[in-house]
């Protein structure tokens, strides 16, 4: 899958900075736009995935943009950003076609998980999603039978959570995962994930798909960022 890539949209210069080091962090590829201009140069130039929106930009203001984004791009997210608490803001922001909306300010874990969410919505309709099985290196896993397999046919035993580790992986080959990405898409009502919990997980995991999991050509750690799975997928 390719890198994920957020536009920010907004004409303070300290929220541009702050969202880029932040989100880049979590390994989203970040793009930065202080006006309408700007923004459309990033649109046409760039595969943009969401854009995160101030509305009280110079020259157009947000709402326009954003009606002109879904005109153009149906399937990019956008997440309205704005200082302003104004009902009637929110009712127009989601009439022109934005997905959510976050006042100001915001805390950041909080839009990271609005971003998250939106992007499961707007990215669900791709072919990855869609598909039943997933080949990579000499190994089969069958996405609906929850099954994994050697191309010889042997039977590799996965537990509830190294399965939906592994299929969160493939489905997202050579993109960093960071760890909070991870907990959030795999944990459930019966466990509650930890920085160290996921990282035990990933140990696990390499036991059963890597040659040596103490050398890991599979499931890359990534220093201060988290987990890349580095091998061609074919996914049907």
């Amino acid at each position: 899958m390719d890198e994920i890539r957020i536009l920010v949209v907004d004409d303070d210069e300290r929220i541009r900075r702050m969202l880029k080091r932040y989100l880049s962090d979590e390994g989203y590829v970040v793009l930065t736009a202080e006006n309408g201009m700007q923004m459309h140069e990033c649109l046409q130039t760039s595969k943009v995935n969401l854009v995160l929106l101030d509305l009280n930009l110079p020259g157009a203001h947000g709402l326009q943009l954003a009606g002109e984004i879904r005109t153009q791009f149906e399937k990019v997210g956008i997440i309205i950003l704005t200082g302003s608490g104004e009902t009637v803001d929110k009712v127009a922001g989601l009439e022109v076609g934005a997905d959510d909306y976050v006042g100001k300010p915001f805390e950041e874990r909080e839009l990271l998980a609005r971003i998250r969410s939106v992007l499961r919505r707007t990215m669900a309709s791709d072919a990855t999603p869609d598909a039943s099985t997933a080949t990579f290196s000499n190994f089969k896993l069958d996405l609906q039978a929850h099954l994994l397999t050697t191309h010889e046919g042997e039977v590799i035993e996965l537990t509830t959570h190294q399965f939906k580790l592994l299929s969160y992986l493939v489905r997202n080959a050579n993109r960093v995962l960071s760890r909070d990405q991870i907990m959030d898409e795999i944990s459930g009502k019966d466990w509650a994930p930890s920085d160290r919990s996921v990282d035990v997980l990933v140990g696990k995991l390499r036991t059963k798909i890597e040659s040596d999991a103490a050398k890991p050509l599979l499931i890359k750690t990534i220093r201060g960022a988290g987990y890349k799975f580095t091998t061609s997928v074919t996914l049907q």
